[in-house]
């Protein structure tokens, strides 16, 4: 029994949105809400990390019916890479074609400031994880090519253009967390090719694609990664910066949602 595709109703969203750290107020822009506590949706993991208030809404967003999740469980909560399958297949289950995932991260570049948005083209797994760990059956032989679907990335390439936003492109490595990282593995994670660093992500996005769902991602740069410029990085820090691009993001998601 998939439970969210029985409290949606007649709603059938086609698209869902995780919202990363100090993003949720992005929820506040969806009209005609239907809110369901991930806490009425049996085995639907509740974060337990300030600034993921463990909710979905269901509503309008730039004329498309979506289902935005405000928050997610980090891997590093339990020590399990597959916290969120549960969450995606009952997603999937309820109709979800496409998943788009949202996160704060660290900058690895100097040039990319904090309050900045980052279209998400690749990922780099550090974390020494991975989601389908333990599965069985050869579909978990997932290709990872085009992960983060080309045609969705140029969807929120105009949707930018034509808001006026800034909107940078870059690969996203997956730290496990929760501790932050050091200057030493910054300057490991710059002399490989990584834009920016978070502890999200990355599993969701293995977990989607091993499901079929389309996925796009984007991080809000909240920080500079530790030592570049001196960078000390802290959750606070991640919180406070995060908020300050909620209208930003909002903005792009309702134009990315209007078809640009």
């Amino acid at each position: 029994m998939n439970h969210l595709k029985l409290r949606l109703g007649r709603r059938a969203p086609k698209t869902a949105i995780i919202l990363g750290s100090s993003l949720g107020p992005v929820a506040a822009a969806v009209g005609d809400p239907l809110i369901i506590p991930y806490t009425d949706l049996p085995d639907f993991p509740v974060p337990r990390v300030s600034g993921h208030a463990g909710r979905i809404v269901v509503g309008r967003l730039g004329g498309a019916e979506v289902a935005v999740l405000q928050g997610r469980a980090h891997p590093y909560e339990s020590g399990n890479a597959a916290v969120m399958r549960p969450a995606i297949e009952m997603l999937k289950g309820a109709g979800i074609e496409t998943l788009i995932l949202t996160n704060a991260a660290g900058s690895l570049k100097p040039a990319i400031r904090a309050g900045s948005l980052m279209l998400i083209t690749d990922h780099i797994n550090y974390s020494g994880m991975n989601p389908l760990i333990g599965q069985h059956g050869d579909e978990n032989f997932v290709s990872l090519t085009d992960a983060y679907d080309p045609a969705l990335r140029k969807r929120f390439i105009a949707a930018a253009r034509a808001e006026d936003i800034a909107l940078e492109q870059g690969v996203y490595v997956w730290f496990s967390g929760p501790s932050f990282e050091t200057p030493a593995e910054i300057r490991m994670f710059q002399m490989i090719g990584a834009a920016a660093v978070g502890m999200s992500t990355v599993p969701e996005t293995i977990i989607a694609r091993r499901l079929g769902l389309k996925v796009a991602g984007l991080s809000v740069i909240t920080n500079l990664a530790a030592g570049i410029e001196g960078a000390n990085p802290s959750h606070e820090e991640t919180k406070s910066e995060g908020a300050k691009a909620v209208g930003h993001m909002k903005r792009l998601l309702a134009r990315y949602f209007a078809g640009t």
